[in-house]
C-alpha cells in the first residue's frame, strides 16, 4: 500500500472568498484529481473515494463550495450565496490543484451539481478526462417519476417551511444535507422546474460561459438505481457539451457487489470495485 498524507488547506476564489479544502496525496503521485462535489455535500464525503485514489498513486483536492462545511460564512441566512458562485470556487480549486504539482495531468470527477458547470471554469483546457457520477439535471420531469412527491415536499414544503422560519435551507424534515444558503436552494428550486435546467438562462440572467469549448472527454457513470441522475436528465447535462467527446457507461447496483448506490452511494464506502473502474478510465 502505498503511503498517502493529507494536509488541509485555504485558498482564495477570483472574487475573495476563502475556500477550505483537503489534499490526500500518494508520496509519489502519477497525476492530480480534482474532485467536484454535489449540492450539500461536504468534502468529508468524499474522502473515501480520495484516499483510495491516493493509495493507488494520485493527487487528489477535495474542497467546500461557499457555504457548505467549512467555507461557510457565519451567517448563511444572511449570505447572498448563488448557485453560480460554485463554478467560480471550481475555477480556484482548480487552479490551486494544478499549482501544486504543474508537471502532473489533472483530471476531475464530478458527483452531481458538480458536472453542470464546467463551461464556466477558468481554464477548464487543463483537464485531461471528466469522470461524471451520477450527473444529471435537477429537473424533475427528467427524474424517475416515484421521486416525484419527494421532489415536491423538498422543493415547496420544506424549502418554503426552512426559508420562512430559519432563512435557508436546514438540515430537518428529511434534508440530509449540508445547510443550504437560501439563494442556492431558490436557483435550484427555480432551474429544476424547467425542462432545460439552466440552458435558457444562458446570456440573459447568467453569463454565456464557454461551454462549446470543453473538448476532454467526459465519461458519465449512470445507475440503474438512482432517481435523479436517470438516462434522460443525464444526456440533458452531456448535450451541454457539444464538443466533447461523450459516452454514459450504464450500472447496477450489483455490478460492484452492492444492493444500493442511489444518487450518492458511488462515493460511499464498499464502492471500492467501482471507484477502481474509474480510476482505470483515468490512469489509461
Amino acid at each position: 500500500m502505498t503511503d498517502v498524507t493529507k494536509k488541509t488547506v485555504s485558498f482564495p476564489t477570483e472574487d475573495n472568498w476563502e475556500l477550505k479544502g483537503d489534499i490526500i496525496s500518494s508520496q509519489n503521485p502519477t497525476q492530480k484529481i480534482l474532485v467536484s462535489a454535489g449540492t450539500g455535500f461536504p468534502r468529508q464525503f468524499y474522502a473515501g473515494i480520495a484516499e483510495f485514489l491516493a493509495e493507488k498513486g494520485a493527487m487528489v483536492l477535495i474542497f467546500d463550495y461557499r457555504g457548505i462545511g467549512e467555507s461557510a460564512p457565519e451567517n448563511i441566512a444572511k449570505s447572498n450565496i448563488q448557485l453560480i458562485d460554485w463554478a467560480k470556487d471550481q475555477s480556484a480549486a482548480l487552479a490551486f490543484l494544478n499549482a501544486e504539482a504543474t508537471n502532473l495531468p489533472l483530471n476531475h470527477i464530478a458527483h452531481s451539481v458538480g458536472g453542470h458547470f464546467l463551461g464556466f471554469v477558468d481554464k477548464q483546457h487543463l483537464i485531461n478526462k471528466n469522470a461524471f457520477v451520477s450527473v444529471g439535471t435537477g429537473y424533475f420531469g427528467g427524474h424517475h417519476k416515484s421521486n416525484l412527491p419527494a421532489s415536491m415536499y423538498f422543493w415547496w414544503l420544506l424549502g418554503s417551511f426552512s426559508l420562512a422560519r430559519w432563512g435557508y435551507i436546514k438540515p430537518v424534515g428529511g434534508w440530509k444535507g449540508a445547510a443550504l444558503p437560501p439563494d442556492v436552494f431558490k436557483t435550484w428550486r427555480r432551474w429544476s422546474h424547467k425542462k432545460h435546467y439552466f440552458r435558457n438562462e444562458l446570456n440573459k440572467r447568467l453569463p454565456a460561459g464557454h461551454f462549446e469549448e470543453v473538448q476532454s472527454p467526459i465519461r458519465s457513470w449512470i445507475f440503474t438505481d438512482d432517481p435523479i441522475a436517470t438516462p434522460r436528465s443525464s444526456k440533458d447535462v452531456l448535450v451541454t457539451y457539444p464538443n466533447a467527446p461523450k459516452e454514459t457507461i450504464f450500472k447496477k447496483p450489483s455490478d460492484f457487489g452492492v444492493k444500493r448506490i442511489g444518487h450518492e452511494g458511488a462515493f460511499r464506502k464498499g464502492r471500492e470495485k467501482l471507484w477502481q473502474e474509474i480510476w482505470d478510465w483515468l490512469e489509461r
